[in-house]
């Protein structure tokens, strides 16, 4: 959403022409953001000091003998909270992803993008940490920008190389951790312990995220959010005029003038001095000044930027504040709207029959199927056998011998590999057998039959499946 706030005689379109980070003839203007400090950032430091704790926590926490959180693609095996997911429970994935977005647009439809400006990882690692070792190692914005354009000097050398080691150090340690959510900590510890012949595989995989986070943060930076990330550009749909941003006060703002201490004050301009310093804190390298832009993260640096300017020229803080657009103009405050109302409602029922799937779903499952190019067999004179292939799925953390018995007709069930199945724990199992009822019992051409598996004498779960008889009955 890109509605500007400013009157219509201060308005300068340009700006929406092309992103803050490229200029006129498509090159990348390199953003050097100055070191922010103020209530907002200092809140912000805690938030982010909370998620690394996290992040480099939780792969060693479990919980039912297994990880916490455990997203293992490549065998296409996902933990969370200490639950097991297989592809059988597909179902479940895709109502969750519904959730989820449902929320996203309810919380942006809120909130706007207070997510990426606190607590996105891509927002949390850039300004949080590889941000501040480069204020560390060449200085603030300033520094930074004359060594950028200064001649390669032993000094220049030294930096730049303490810099990007520190970086790819900082990025390995993270590609590490990241490969603990995917394969666990228990495979990774072996990847790094025993031969790297053995594991070459997961090196690599190491050794290539470890590059791909090097080059975002390195290099590549802002530019996720405005380039990659869909999040900005959805807020056009996401946003409205209700919706909490990171605003500008235009109307307590402009007209804009320059502050000058030994004269008295214009009483024709505005609060805003016109110091730029709003600008130079940005990350992304916009002016929130020309309104809502996608390029904007919400990380509140330019909320601590113009605060700090007003208490040193003696105005009111907030000219640049959380509000929302109908709050800067027409003086509204935050209320939830009918929008938000119907979003949180949808929101609520999905949430229950998300919620009731997870709790009425079982630790063993699985599929019966009839085998394919046979219709049925007789069994003698007066009995019918169809042959089945049965998958099953094992979620416990044990070993377990299942039985068949046949429940709604009469009959039996014969086996084709032995008297049980057997499936490992956290694995999946198959077998065949045949499924033998009398022809008494069958008065349609198809006949729907109930399965139950066993663990000895306790019943585990029930499956349907269907019997094919003769197309003729006498």
């Amino acid at each position: 959403m890109t509605t500007d706030t400013r009157p219509e005689e201060t308005t300068e379109e340009s700006f929406r022409d092309r992103i803050a980070t490229v200029d006129a003839k498509g090159k990348r203007n390199w953003v050097f953001a100055q070191k922010p400090k103020g209530r907002y950032y200092s809140i912000r430091s805690w938030v982010s000091l909370g998620f690394f704790i996290l992040f480099f926590t939780l792969p060693f926490l479990e919980m039912n003998d297994r990880p916490l959180f455990l997203f293992n693609v490549p065998e296409a095996k996902f933990i969370i909270f200490g639950k097991i997911f297989w592809p059988q429970d597909f179902f479940i994935f895709g109502l969750t992803m519904v959730t989820f977005i449902i929320f996203i647009v309810l919380f942006t439809a809120a909130f706007g993008r207070l997510f990426c400006g606190w607590v996105c990882p891509q927002t949390v690692f850039m300004e949080m940490l590889f941000r501040k070792v480069e204020y560390l190692i060449e200085g603030d914005a300033a520094k930074q920008k004359l060594l950028k354009h200064s001649s390669w000097t032993a000094e220049k050398v030294r930096k730049k190389l303490v810099k990007h080691i520190a970086f790819f150090l900082l990025s390995f340690v993270i590609a590490n951790f990241f490969l603990a959510y995917v394969i666990g900590k228990d495979e990774l510890e072996k990847i790094i312990t025993e031969p790297v012949s053995q594991h070459f595989v997961g090196f690599m995989s190491i050794l290539i995220f470890s590059a791909i986070f090097y080059g975002v943060y390195a290099f590549f930076r802002e530019q996720v959010c405005t380039v990659v990330c869909p999040y900005g550009r959805l807020q056009s749909v996401l946003l409205d005029r209700n919706s909490m941003i990171v605003a500008y006060d235009h109307k307590r703002g402009e007209p804009r003038g320059k502050y000058r201490k030994d004269q008295p004050a214009d009483q024709s301009l505005g609060d805003c001095i016109d110091c730029h310093q709003c600008v130079k804190v940005c990350p992304t390298g916009i002016d929130i000044r020309n309104g809502t832009q996608m390029e904007c993260v919400g990380c509140t640096a330019c909320i601590d930027a113009c605060d700090k300017m007003m208490d040193a020229v003696g105005r009111p803080r907030g000219l640049v504040r959380y509000a929302s657009e109908n709050g800067i103009a027409n003086g509204d405050k935050l209320h939830y709207t009918t929008r938000m109302k119907l979003y949180t409602g949808l929101l609520l029922v999905l949430t229950g029959l998300l919620t009731i799937l997870l709790l009425t779903r079982k630790d063993v499952g699985g599929t019966i199927v009839r085998a394919g190019g046979l219709l049925y067999q007789e069994r003698g004179t007066d009995s019918i056998s169809n042959l089945y292939t049965i998958k099953l799925t094992n979620k416990t953390m044990k070993d377990i011998h299942l039985t068949l018995k046949l429940e709604n007709a009469p009959g039996r069930i014969l086996e084709a590999e032995g008297t049980d199945i057997l499936i490992k724990k956290e694995d999946q199992g198959k077998g065949s057998f045949f499924i033998i009822v009398p022809k008494a019992f069958l008065h349609d051409v198809k006949t729907n039959l109930r399965v139950g598996l066993y663990e000895g004498d306790k019943k585990i779960t029930t499956i349907k499946t269907n019997f094919m008889g003769p197309f003729n009955f006498q």
